[in-house]
């Protein structure tokens, strides 16, 4: 059992250690309000309704805004997770250390075996007394 909790416990922190350090982007396009497209390992798809600008038409000044929108969404991840015991100051290393001594007993599995009556047998029933006296637990 003890080890089930340690390969557990062992998953658990690889998994908290993959998650906060992973980082990932979310690419979306969006065509007014609605959302067309998202992804998140390349670039979106657009719904085509883009502004063309011609390079050749220079007489124009004049541009329309477009209804569509890229977005993207950027989660950094955790760079710096190391930790050291030499950061903590005496006292709280002290205490960190008072604290595994004496509470690492507590988590021990201990089994009792209480064999101080195989060797009596019970004694033997002449009448059901319960059933004699009609009292039952309920």
């Amino acid at each position: 059992m003890k080890q089930v909790f340690h390969k557990f416990g062992a998953v658990s922190m690889a998994f908290l250690v993959l998650f906060t350090t992973m980082s990932f982007t979310v690419n979306m396009h969006y065509c007014g309000e609605m959302l067309v497209d998202y992804s998140f390992t390349q670039h979106v798809k657009t719904c085509g309704m883009d502004v063309q600008t011609s390079p050749t038409s220079c007489d124009s000044n004049i541009t329309k805004d477009s209804c569509c929108k890229d977005k993207q969404l950027i989660v950094e991840g955790e760079d710096n997770i190391k930790l050291s015991f030499e950061n903590l100051s005496l006292e709280q290393q002290t205490f960190l250390a008072t604290f595994v001594y004496s509470y690492i007993d507590f988590f021990e599995i201990v089994e009792e075996n209480n064999d101080s009556f195989k060797d009596y047998s019970p004694p033997y029933l002449i009448e059901d007394i319960s059933v004699l006296h009609q009292t039952f637990l309920i």
